[in-house]
């Protein structure tokens, strides 16, 4: 079968683990990988926006994508160039219009995000006036194949744990999955894909192993995309946004199995649940190891 992604995790990849040595609950020597941190500095144009912890893979995804999310970025604005420097630990996103977020930058509002999410305090106010996709469908056995797939691939958190991933999803196919170890980078980093390449969302599903929080719900309906799914589970201000949104929410996904709290006219019941596989008592809580 033909690999679906577009981008995917590299586990191999050397610089975004490392090894380290210790001992076991029986006082033996260890040694695993864990993941890497690193801060990384974020310019538009002039302006210091945020450093940001991540762990160093396509700086410029995150960058677009935290800019776009954040409505620093307009739909019409125009990147002219972007450049990162690994040494200093900054990426700088330039544009054509000149910006001036001195105000906006006061009013932050922490997210219940791991590594200390924000959201800026008027991202509400486009929030509300988004407008989803009513078209959109999600058929059960493209939910059946897709968290099949996702969870199945070679991914950083099977490699070493302690992240999240997020995956831009179209019917049955996994298009883009990014990792990192805050799920806002990770989203982020998709919707910095999407704006580079001029990608509709209006067809798209988006999938995160993380909480189905206020914060994953905002930035799904501020990027446009529909439907919203997760292996793990709700907040109740989370539901009550994607009511707000019509978002089409669905949580503990896993195997045959699923919740849909919100936007649930989306969902076509096309397969009988009792010819799904369901997944191990003993599969990992964010994805089980590649099928033979």
């Amino acid at each position: 079968m033909a690999d679906p992604y577009l981008l995917k995790p590299d586990p191999t990849a050397p610089n975004l683990s490392a090894s380290v040595t210790g001992i076991d609950q029986n006082g033996n020597s260890i040694e695993t990988r864990v993941v890497t941190e690193k801060p990384l500095t974020l310019y538009l144009n002039a302006q210091e926006v945020v450093t940001m912890m991540t762990i160093g893979d396509h700086p410029d995804l995150l960058a677009v994508g935290y800019l776009k999310n954040q409505n620093m970025l307009a739909d019409d604005d125009v990147i002219t160039e972007i450049d990162y420097d690994e040494d200093l630990e900054v990426v700088i996103v330039r544009t054509e219009r000149e910006t001036n977020f001195e105000e906006k930058l006061k009013k932050k509002v922490r997210t219940s995000g791991c590594a200390q999410g924000t959201v800026f305090g008027d991202v509400m106010e486009g929030f509300e006036s988004v407008s989803l996709s009513k078209d959109a469908r999600l058929k059960t056995s493209w939910l059946y194949e897709l968290t099949k797939t996702i969870n199945t691939t070679p991914s950083l958190y099977l490699e070493a744990g302690a992240i999240h991933g997020c995956v831009l999803c179209e019917e049955n196919r996994p298009l883009i999955y990014m990792e990192d170890v805050g799920r806002h980078n990770a989203v982020d980093k998709i919707a910095g894909w999407m704006t580079l390449n001029n990608v509709s969302a209006n067809d798209k599903i988006f999938y995160t192993t993380g909480r189905l929080t206020s914060e994953m719900v905002i930035k799904t309906v501020m990027m446009d995309i529909p439907i919203l799914v997760s292996r793990s589970g709700f907040t109740a201000w989370g539901v009550e946004l994607a009511r707000q949104a019509g978002l089409t929410l669905i949580g503990r996904a896993r195997g045959k199995r699923f919740m849909a709290l919100a936007g649930e006219d989306r969902i076509v019941f096309d397969l009988d649940p009792g010819l799904v596989e369901d997944e191990p008592v003993k599969a990992k809580r964010k994805g089980s190891v590649p099928a033979e």
